[in-house]
């Protein structure tokens, strides 16, 4: 398989057979992906709703919520454009897996929220450059390659938030307690195919 540079945030990169799965039913991840897309950014909103008066949280998370909508319709219009329909799909165990490790406390809720919105960003930019590099289509490789600077971008960004709020060696002891988590929540391959299967 071939690997991509490492990505500090996590513990484990992608197994192979992620890939293998993926690739061997890329209308499923496709419309996982704009499931995906959507969620975030119905996550960035939620967070500007919850902590209205964090002026440089609301300007960050603005822009995110506004690019994944943007990636929303464009992953709608590959699907549209393959034929495939819109339709619900289950939610594999990792999010929810990921969101039970939110303290209910301030500020405590506040940095695992963006910092466990940081981890799902850096896994999703990992595993859409892996669709890029395998992808048998090469238009729709093309466009997952096109994604990976935002979904960069974004992880970046709820770190820096998560510094600018919480003083950064409790940030980082923290991070890298969710990256085991997050770790171990794919460590076997969820039965059916998705992004964070």
């Amino acid at each position: 398989m071939e690997e991509l540079p490492k990505i500090k945030f996590l513990q484990q990169p992608t197994s192979e057979a992620w890939v293998e799965q993926a690739i061997a039913n890329i209308p499923t991840i496709l419309l996982d992906h704009s499931h995906c897309e959507r969620k975030a950014a119905g996550v960035a909103l939620n967070l500007m709703f919850r902590y209205p008066s964090s002026q440089v949280l609301v300007r960050k998370l603005t822009a995110i919520a506004r690019e994944e909508l943007e990636h929303f319709e464009q992953v709608n219009q590959w699907l549209e454009r393959l034929h495939i329909p819109l339709a619900p799909l289950s939610a594999p165990p990792y999010a929810a897996g990921l969101k039970a490790q939110i303290r209910p406390s301030e500020p405590e809720r506040m940095l695992d929220s963006l910092l466990i919105s940081a981890l799902i960003e850096a896994r999703s930019h990992e595993r859409l450059g892996l669709l890029a590099n395998h992808l048998p289509h090469p238009e729709l490789a093309k466009f997952y390659r096109s994604l990976m600077a935002s979904e960069a971008r974004h992880y970046g960004i709820y770190w820096i938030l998560a510094t600018t709020y919480c003083d950064r060696e409790i940030v980082q002891s923290r991070l890298e307690s969710l990256a085991q988590v997050e770790s171990d929540l794919l460590s076997n391959l969820h039965p059916e195919p998705r992004i964070h299967s």
